[in-house]
Order: structure tokens, then C-alpha cells, then sequence
């Protein structure tokens, strides 16, 4: 994984607005509707291939492929393995039982309106072991002649397969769990044995107090999030932990967050996954402040950070220098050789979800950009 040696990199979590004429392809495809599967296949194509050279333009260095190809960061696994069924019920946020009158910012979003998980109602094997290699492949098409400083595909964590996708068959949540980590772990495999890095996206362990566990006191939500670490690095035990990032936040979606757990509560964990980049929600209001808890942890000295210094939620563009700032808090904990600028989250994280105006994305990856910019001059004033 390359590491800020001389200035500080940008990069983002990895889904990124779908062009309007992609959303609606693929929301007739959800919705059972006919459709042209080679127009389909030929907007996936056309989307990745700007989306990558919107990415450059804007500074990002190291890219993605926007997931423009999956319905959602999770329920694309639907797609490539055998187990699911049904349609499962509604998520309870817990914010929502004290705010209800804010529910209707998710309500109203076409990405949610179209959302679909079903429940886990029998063995999760994988029936369709080429989808990977085919993502891969277009990838990779899709970055002849572009040269960023590197390339990532996303992959989702088991525990946020089983946050939307609720186990109707495997004996106790655990189970479960090193299930999806068992079928996941071949996606895992190809996509570093690619070259590619490997980011494995993560909400469950933010949510696990809101959303996960929301009824169960804090000492066993800790011990559970704890539980959805050790399964991760289980699942990439035998890789290399600096071809693999992973994304922990707590959740994309406009509410008032005041039931988020701590960071402290969980950094411990967290710090001891496998993976060597961490990409941690660090923008937003509810979250900016705990850069400082990282100050006090004991962070190993291979870990990477990766703090959001741009929300996803709002259309706020916000100033370089508030960016400098914040990687400049970071850069003081671990050194600037070992911190990245990254987003709180995706910016597609569903199709048809977008909190943020396509045109103002880019406009917030731009100024991320010029933030890193702004830090590097100050973290290596000898290059400026």
C-alpha cells in the first residue's frame, strides 16, 4: 500500500455518483422490469470508465471504480451467492424512536425507496465464483492509460452482510458470521492476487450500537464488535495485510447520529484488525471531534490512517484549509508518511442515493485535493 513518502495522497471509499441514465437501467433491472441487458451492461462500462478519469481530474489518486456495476456496497452478494431469500424487515435506527420527525429524509430517498435485502435462509455458498474476475477485469480495462498512484476495489464485510441481511438459518449470530467471512474470503483473495488493493467496507462496527445491537448494554456491544473484528481478520488471515484497507463509519445516511457509539469505546478493536489502512468517519459534526481519541491509543506502528476529512451527507464544500487542518491533526499523531485524505463514506452508496449533488461530489473531492495540498506544503516544507 503506498504510503504518503512526500506529500499527502487522496483517496475516498469508493462508491461514487452513477450517471442518471446507469440509475435508471438499474432500477428497472431491481424493480423486475424489462429491460436491455447489453445497454445495461454498456452503461456500467461507460460509467466506470468516467467515473475513473472524473476521479484524476480532481486530484484523487488513489481511485476506484465507483461501484457503479453493484445496487448497493452490500446486497450485490445476492447476486453471486446461494442462501438468501425473502425480503427482510425494514432497519429500526434507534435515533428514529427519539427524532421520528426526521425519518423522512431516508424515507424520501430514491436509493432507500428502491433498497432490497432478503434474510440468510440456508447455506451461504457462492454460485457465481467468475462475478469477481469479471469486476476486476473491467477495472482494470477501465485504467488502460490512466495512472493513478494506486487502484482499489471494494468488498463488504460478512458483519455487514448480516446488519441488512438477518439470519434465519445458521444457529447463532457468530455462526453465521464465519459463514459470510467462509464465502467471502474467495472475493477477498482475487481481488488482492489482482494487484489491486482490497477494501473491505465495514459499517456494522460503527452501527453496532444503534443498529446492530441496539438493545444489548455497552459491554456486550463492545465484546460483539470485538467478535466482527476477529472475523475479519480471520477471513484475510492468510493475506497480506498491507494490500488490504478497511472503512469503518457509522452509517450514510441523514439522521441525527446521537446514538452513535464512541469511538473510544471501540478503537481498541479496531486497532487490532488485520488490515493496515483504516478509514475512519472523521468529518462529519457528530464524529470530527475524535481525532483527539487516537491520541491516547495505542496504535501499531504499520497501521494507516485514512480519516474522512470530507462529509458525504451534506452539500457543504468544505474549505482547503479546514482539510489541512484535520490531516494536519492526524499527521501529529502518526507522522505524515502514515496519513491519507479519504471521505466519511461513499457518495453512491446505493443507486439512486445521493445526499450530496453529483456536481458538488466532485467539487468536495476537488477541495479535498487542495487541502492535501495545503498540509503537504506545511508537513514537507522543504518540497513547497
Amino acid at each position: 500500500m503506498r504510503t504518503s513518502t512526500d506529500r499527502i495522497l487522496t483517496t475516498h471509499v469508493g462508491s461514487l455518483p452513477r450517471p442518471e441514465t446507469l440509475t435508471q437501467l438499474m432500477h428497472q433491472k431491481m424493480e423486475g422490469k424489462p429491460y436491455d441487458a447489453a445497454e445495461l451492461d454498456d452503461a456500467i462500462a461507460a460509467a466506470r470508465r468516467e467515473i475513473i478519469d472524473q476521479q484524476r481530474q480532481a486530484g484523487v489518486d488513489v481511485v476506484s471504480d465507483g461501484e457503479v456495476s453493484k445496487t448497493s456496497y452490500v446486497t450485490y452478494v445476492t447476486d453471486r451467492f446461494d442462501g438468501f431469500a425473502g425480503e427482510a424487515v425494514g432497519l429500526d435506527l434507534a435515533e428514529f424512536q427519539d427524532y421520528p420527525e426526521t425519518i423522512h429524509h431516508v424515507t424520501a430517498d430514491p436509493g432507500m425507496q428502491h433498497a432490497q435485502a432478503p434474510n440468510c435462509v440456508d447455506e451461504v455458498r457462492l454460485r457465481d465464483a467468475d462475478a469477481v474476475h469479471r469486476d476486476i477485469a473491467a477495472f482494470r480495462e477501465a485504467l488502460t492509460g490512466v495512472e493513478p498512484a494506486e487502484a482499489f476495489l471494494n468488498a463488504v464485510s460478512p458483519g455487514a452482510i448480516a446488519m441488512y441481511m438477518p439470519n434465519q438459518h445458521y444457529p447463532s449470530t457468530e455462526a453465521y458470521l464465519y459463514a459470510l467471512a467462509e464465502a467471502m474470503r474467495y472475493e477477498y483473495r482475487a481481488i488482492v492476487e489482482s494487484g489491486l488493493l482490497l477494501q473491505i467496507d465495514c459499517p456494522d462496527i460503527g452501527c453496532a450500537a444503534h443498529l446492530v445491537y441496539p438493545d444489548k448494554p455497552r459491554e456486550e456491544i463492545v465484546k460483539n464488535v470485538e467478535m466482527h473484528i476477529d472475523v475479519i481478520s480471520w477471513a484475510v488471515a492468510d493475506l497480506p495485510a498491507d494490500r488490504i484497507r478497511m472503512h469503518i463509519c457509522w452509517g450514510n445516511y441523514l439522521s441525527t447520529h446521537h446514538r452513535d457509539i464512541e469511538l473510544r469505546d471501540i478503537v481498541g478493536a479496531v486497532l487490532r484488525a488485520a488490515p493496515q489502512g483504516l478509514l475512519i468517519e472523521a468529518a462529519n459534526p457528530r464524529h470530527a471531534h475524535e481525532w483527539a481519541v487516537l491520541q491516547d491509543a495505542a496504535i501499531p506502528d504499520d497501521k494507516i490512517l485514512i480519516p474522512g476529512v470530507i462529509d458525504t451527507k451534506t452539500n457543504y464544500i468544505e474549505h482547503p484549509e479546514l482539510i489541512a487542518q484535520r490531516l494536519g491533526n492526524y499527521a501529529s499523531i502518526v507522522g505524515r508518511d502514515r496519513v491519507l485524505a479519504g471521505t466519511d463514506c461513499g457518495f453512491g452508496t446505493l443507486v439512486g442515493m445521493n445526499w450530496v449533488s453529483p456536481r458538488v461530489v466532485w467539487a468536495k473531492l476537488a477541495t479535498m485535493a487542495e487541502g492535501a495540498r495545503l498540509a503537504s506544503n506545511r508537513l514537507w516544507p522543504a518540497a513547497a
